[in-house]
């Protein structure tokens, strides 16, 4: 991309009040080269950072944007946190949270929900939001599922033949849920290279917020998406929309987030959640706290008018 051009763009992405959430798209194909720090080029992969002694882990894009997915679909019913570590633990064990459409007899998708079962049709569950919503319609069937072991919970959807394998997977999936739920600001983070993504129709933004996260006040005008949220959900809200954002850069092309005074950029992903300068005094200062106005501001750049990029 030439250097005027992205300048320009990065002086339109900054303009408005002091909280905003800001995606840029791309068009472009080719090889995308993953790192983590300064060397030989790494597999593409996201990390999530651990508290205090709890470890940082690694994951690749398509599985930290099927674990947004989960986590986006369970705030969306108003369910707690632990509600989404138990289905993302539960992902992880039935198919390392790809959603694959194999699996021991006519099981299928994240959750490896069968046909045959009354889960649905293939279809229905090889779409991660409708597997993740009859996940939880049967969680919050069990009774006491919030306080009870977490595999004895998984165990009373999925009825596994291995029902002690979930709790393996616990303490990722406890890191991951504070991430995507936004307590655990600027946890998440993805790296994707500076050689360009896969072309995006910022059209598409407004549906596939309110496919994942329900009917939130979702407003389009051309490049500019508006997300009005109430007073008291700003912080965490808005760093729940920032991860899923970033977990999901890879598949939508997306090249540049900015929450607050923190940034996000497909060309320096390596350094994570930045701190912009221009933008020192907003009121999110990355700790979770703070006003953040009446409303996030999602401002995407569609590709080119050229037309699509080709292979």
């Amino acid at each position: 991309m030439p250097e005027p051009t992205a300048s320009l763009r990065r002086r339109r992405l900054v303009r408005g009040g002091s909280a905003v959430l800001v995606l840029a798209a791309v068009a472009g194909y080719g090889v995308v080269q993953y790192t983590s720090s300064p060397g030989p080029a790494q597999p593409p992969h996201c990390t999530v950072a651990g508290e205090g002694e709890t470890a940082s882990f690694t994951m690749r894009p398509r599985q930290a944007a099927n674990a947004a997915t989960i986590g986006a679909v369970g705030t969306a019913r108003g369910l707690p946190e632990r509600a989404i570590t138990i289905a993302i633990a539960t992902a992880m064990q039935e198919s390392s949270l790809y959603n694959i459409d194999y699996g021991d007899r006519d099981s299928v998708g994240l959750f490896q929900q069968r046909p045959s079962q009354g889960w649905g049709t293939v279809e229905e569950i090889m779409d991660p939001v409708y597997s993740a919503g009859q996940f939880y319609d049967h969680l919050v069937e069990v009774e006491d599922y919030l306080t009870m072991p977490l595999t004895e919970a998984a165990q009373e959807v999925q009825r596994s033949a291995f029902p002690d394998e979930y709790a393996k997977h616990e303490p990722r999936a406890s890191l991951l849920a504070a991430a995507l739920t936004g307590r655990s600001p600027a946890a998440l983070n993805c790296t994707v290279g500076e050689d360009g993504v896969d072309p995006f129709l910022a059209a598409e933004v407004p549906e596939r917020i309110r496919a994942e996260f329900g009917e939130l006040p979702v407003g389009a005008d051309g490049e500019l998406v508006t997300v009005g949220l109430p007073s008291a959900e700003h912080a965490r809200r808005g760093w729940e929309l920032a991860h899923w954002s970033v977990a999901h850069a890879a598949e939508l092309g997306i090249e540049r987030i900015q929450l607050g005074n923190r940034v996000w950029e497909a060309k320096r992903s390596r350094e994570g959640w930045r701190e912009d300068a221009a933008r020192s005094d907003s009121a999110l200062d990355g700790t979770g706290g703070g006003s953040m106005g009446d409303e996030l501001v999602l401002s995407i750049l569609a590709p080119p008018e050229s037309g699509p990029a080709t292979e």
